[in-house]
């Protein structure tokens, strides 16, 4: 936008705020959340020219014969929600999509990390992300993914984005900040490419998001140190006071299977700090949690809940990340001059939304979306990215040795529900003809990673316990951060059924039982999204995590607990397409355990 085109805005915005020119629309009669100064303001009213506030508190004068009249009848006035923190793609939604799912909900505004496409599509992925963004309601700003992959020593990516192609995609229109620095080892052992990142970003006066496994103390300073802003991966009252402490803005996540709300708010609700560098974000939020229980509407309500002060607690959803991004002259707060992103809510502390408007226009009602979103066609090379390079056997899965006859000790990934850390256990496993065998009394399971990017044919084998669904397979091609095919199983045939069949769809999720196809959610887009309307893709969900339940899965939200067994940057034991990692020591390990 050019210098005389923000005049030409500014001065239409001075003549309706003196009643010159009349606004176009007009929200008359509401109990005004101003974020600004922390205080309800009855009946309050909000003027709009164009997609801009042109004034609020008494705006009877701005109306004229055209001017479109909301009345709220005492409803509440607040900003549109910000997501400081989201993965698009965990919802498995194209953005258009996510953005029909989010909007009718108050999110109004999203900065996103695209890492997850980044990781199979490169650059193009991100652009991808970028241009479909262009024409939505739904703002999207994006973070520039900075770990792909996330730790190339121990695993194959579909792309890697150094230094150079990260100073790149800073300098592009839409692109607000480095994105989450997880590669935290780096930070602390001063990897030279790690810091090149970083001053790539500082340099063009953009932030740096955070991502680290519960640092605290003079590790924590140290990241900080660096320049890092932020930080996702809090899941206790200490994490986010130290924080707080620090300067750094504490993201408290409530996303369908990380529920770290209730413990991280304690930093406010009981240490009593300020809360105006708290952000409530998201992370990853599937599409079936969006639909029944919302996006940061959802976040806002949990906060509440857990006894944040409804202001606050709207503070932390709308002001205070705007401020964290450099953006609060333009979102975060409904004054005069900020872009008319404005959510009519029914109950302030029950945050149920009625009216959304986006840049000045209403965008939903009651919940429903009244504006039409056409995602865009895709090319099939974004497509037709799950490239094994040959069918693979029942052979593949085999996990063989040396004994004949009898039983092994074999390190094991005990995924637990609703975290993200795993553990590292050692655990006897019998022996059949050189083959080790599963646990399905236990739920031990095999865990596969077959690389689907270059078609290497890597697989690293394993073992894994929890989840307790019997099954012969599952299977995903989101599998963070890499993307590669991930399958737990009880029999190698199905586990070869489940892997092919996903290289045939393009990507997804699968359920095999004794040769057949129980369950099958296709996600074409690079693996990990699809192109269906979010109800069709939350009722293909519902179904597959209902079979779960029916053969014994009780987790509240397993497949994101399943989704990360691949991410080696967390603690303490992960499996890549190059076999077992302890992410403790940063070491690659040998499945077998010797005293």
């Amino acid at each position: 936008m050019g210098r005389s085109k923000i005049w030409e805005i500014s001065g239409l915005l001075v003549k309706v705020a003196l009643g010159i020119e009349k606004a176009d629309l007009v929200v008359l009669n509401s109990n005004f959340v101003n974020v600004n100064s922390g205080e309800v303001l009855e009946g309050w009213g909000v003027a709009i020219k164009g997609d801009r506030v042109a004034i609020v508190g008494d705006v009877e004068h701005t109306i004229g014969p055209n001017t479109v009249v909301i009345d709220a009848k005492g409803k509440y006035v607040v900003p549109g929600f910000i997501d400081a923190h989201v993965h698009v793609e965990s919802s498995m939604l194209c953005l258009t999509n996510f953005a029909k799912a989010v909007l009718p909900r108050g999110t109004t505004t999203v900065f996103i990390d695209p890492h997850e496409i980044a990781n199979v599509l490169g650059l193009d992925g991100v652009k991808l992300m970028l241009n479909e963004a262009a024409d939505l309601p739904l703002k999207v700003f994006v973070t520039a993914p900075s770990c792909v992959p996330a730790n190339p020593m121990f695993e194959t990516s579909g792309a890697y984005l150094g230094p150079r192609e990260v100073e790149e995609m800073l300098k592009w229109d839409g692109v607000i900040a480095l994105g989450e620095m997880m590669n935290y080892p780096g930070v602390l052992n001063l990897d030279k490419e790690v810091f090149e990142k970083i001053n790539a970003a500082h340099k063009l006066g953009k932030i740096v998001e955070g991502h680290d496994a519960g640092l605290l103390g003079r590790e924590l300073a140290a990241y900080a140190a660096a320049g890092i802003s932020s930080s996702h991966e809090l899941t206790r009252k200490i994490d986010a006071v130290e924080r707080l402490r620090l300067g750094m803005y504490a993201y408290m996540r409530e996303g369908s299977a990380w529920l770290d709300v209730a413990e991280t708010v304690k930093a406010i609700t009981e240490a009593k700090l300020d809360s105006r560098h708290a952000c409530l974000v998201t992370d990853d939020r599937e599409v079936d949690s969006i639909l029944k229980q919302g996006q940061m509407d959802h976040v806002v309500r949990r906060a509440i809940e857990e006894g944040v002060d409804p202001i606050k607690a709207i503070q932390m959803a709308t002001i205070n990340p705007a401020e964290h991004y450099g953006l609060a002259r333009d979102i975060g707060s409904v004054a005069p001059g900020r872009y008319a992103d404005i959510l009519i809510l029914k109950s302030l502390s029950k945050v149920e939304v009625d009216v959304v408007i986006t840049d000045g226009k209403v965008v939903a009602r009651e919940g429903k979306l009244v504006t039409k979103l056409i995602p865009p066609s895709y090319e099939e090379r974004f497509l037709k990215t799950v490239k094994v390079g040959r069918k693979l056997k029942k052979e593949d899965f085999e996990i063989k040795t040396s004994v004949k006859e009898g039983k092994v000790k074999v390190r094991v990934i005990e995924a637990l529900e609703g975290n993200v850390l795993t553990k590292s256990r050692v655990e006897e496993l019998d022996v059949r003809d050189n083959l080790v065998l599963p646990d399905e009394r236990r739920n031990i399971y095999k865990v596969a990673v077959v690389e689907r990017h270059k078609g290497t044919g890597n697989i690293g084998l394993g073992f894994v316990m929890g989840f307790g669904f019997k099954l012969g397979a599952v299977a995903s091609t989101i599998a963070h951060d890499t993307h590669n095919l991930l399958i737990l199983g009880l029999r190698d045939e199905d586990m070869a059924l489940a892997a092919n069949t996903l290289a045939e769809v393009g990507g997804g999720i699968i359920s095999v039982d004794e040769g057949r196809i129980l369950s099958l959610v296709k996600l074409p887009l690079a693996g990990l999204m699809s192109t269906e309307e979010p109800e069709i893709v939350a009722d293909q969900l519902e179904r597959t995590y209902n079979l779960w339940r029916e053969r014994g899965c009780k987790w509240v939200s397993p497949f994101m607990t399943m989704s990360l067994l691949a991410l080696d940057v967390l603690p303490e034991l992960r499996i890549t397409d190059r076999g077992l990692v302890d992410t403790v020591n940063y070491r690659q390990v040998s499945l077998f355990y010797e005293d």
